[in-house]
């Protein structure tokens, strides 16, 4: 991994810029989402925190860069709970198994990182990829190496043999030896990979509680672990101070994941009025991933990744998606943003917020999904989530208003990460 590091430092490094004290003439502020926007104001950063959030335009410190946004609309950073940083689906995606190391998939994962910053997305929670891959390029991030979001990494799903997240498709012997560590039948063997992840890395422990669209079997989107396996995650990674995200598309797995107290679903697809109850009653969050359900029918003809098992899970999901959105969403559960890409191209990440909108949810409330909620599911709105004296400086701009046209958010004109300008056009 270390020659890794080197490759992504010489490749990424040279368009690296280090944090300086900014000052922003902002015209129009959704400081904290959720509540009305605000005119005219002036951020002050300091190194990598909002030192002060002021009226008016004040003038520049000495030795501070200002930067004039007073035409445009500034947010706070944006978050998806919900990504792959280290795959694209595509007719290639086959034979990039076979071919590709993970030192590559890594340098891939960079790639898509940058373009997910670029995107308007400082934050990310990936569920689910190479562990050693993923990790690096998380910690580079971290380590200022290389350009992207900050990345809060699961590693590879704990799943039962033969379910969701566990290798398919492929000859035996290739299953044998690309079978995930996570893997595992049983409370015991549940509870031995739980330690296992989080002994290697991972921030968050993701579980494949029913079967899922893209495994390449005809097993159905039902619950694949049984009870006492999915308490025994869940109670082994909260003893260790890890959050659960549950993939959960059937009602019985999203039930089932639900009782066993995980802290967020994920799709959600098949949720019904039983699954807001304990939505409700255990605090957890749903992350719906509505672009998958819109997009992927439209791209499986001609792709042979999509086999007839895979194509006729993914139609029999994309035709209830909407609905248990919509039904979660009137009941009051708390819904953070997520996309699922890397099942859809990285980059179009914002793409997601005009199908939650389309779905009935209003633009202020989309918005405040992919700030104030998801930095909450993260534990991180005391740095987080919003444009606040103390907090990381995490801030976007856009023209426009996105509180009356959502689709603005797909076309960003300054990123600041970390106090860090990623572009200003």
């Amino acid at each position: 991994m270390r020659r890794l590091l080197l490759l992504l430092t010489c490749l990424l490094f040279s368009n690296y810029s280090f944090a300086e004290d900014l000052v922003l003439h902002v015209g129009t502020l959704l400081a904290i989402p959720g509540q009305p926007p605000l005119s005219n104001k002036t951020v002050i950063i300091g190194g990598n925190k909002i030192v002060e959030v002021l009226d008016g335009f004040v003038d520049p410190l000495s030795g501070a860069k200002t930067l004039d946004l007073k035409d445009q609309f500034v947010l706070p950073g944006l978050m998806d709970m919900h990504v792959h940083l280290l795959v694209e689906l595509g007719p290639e995606v086959i034979s990039r198994r076979l071919k590709e190391s993970s030192t590559f998939g890594a340098l891939r994962g960079a790639a898509n990182a940058r373009k997910t910053l670029l995107a308007g997305f400082t934050t990310v929670r990936d569920l689910g990829g190479d562990p050693e891959s993923i990790y690096a390029v998380r910690d580079a991030i971290s380590a200022n190496l290389i350009s992207g979001p900050r990345v809060f990494a699961a590693g590879s799903a704990l799943a039962a043999t033969g379910g969701h997240g566990d290798v398919d498709g492929v000859r035996p012997e290739l299953m044998q030896m690309w079978t995930p560590e996570t893997i595992c039948d049983g409370k015991l063997a549940c509870r031995k990979a739980t330690r296992h992840a989080i002994k290697y890395g991972a921030d968050w422990i993701k579980i494949t509680a029913t079967g899922g669209v893209l495994s390449d079997t005809a097993t159905g989107l039902g619950v694949q672990m049984t009870d006492d396996e999915l308490l025994e995650i869940v109670s082994t990674a909260h003893n260790l101070g890890i959050r659960v995200a549950a993939h959960a598309h059937g009602t019985d797995g999203i039930n089932a994941a639900l009782r066993a107290g995980v802290d967020s679903i994920d799709h959600g697809t098949f949720l019904d009025k039983s699954s807001i109850k304990l939505f409700k009653s255990k605090n957890a969050y749903l992350v719906p991933t509505l672009m998958p359900g819109h997009f992927v029918p439209l791209s499986m003809e001609g792709n042979p990744f999509f086999t007839g098992a895979i194509k006729q899970k993914a139609l029999q999901a994309a035709k209830r998606s909407k609905t248990g959105f919509t039904l979660a969403q009137k009941a009051g559960v708390k819904i953070a943003f997520g996309t699922d890409t890397g099942v859809t191209p990285h980059g179009q990440n914002a793409r997601e917020f005009s199908l939650m909108v389309a779905a009935g949810m209003s633009p202020a409330q989309a918005i405040r999904s992919a700030t104030v909620v998801s930095s909450e599911l993260l534990e991180v709105s005391d740095r987080l989530g919003t444009i606040e004296v103390g907090k990381l400086a995490d801030i976007i701009a856009v023209q426009g208003d996105p509180l009356q046209d959502i689709s603005v958010l797909e076309h960003i004109t300054t990123i600041i990460k970390d106090g860090r300008i990623e572009i200003q056009q």
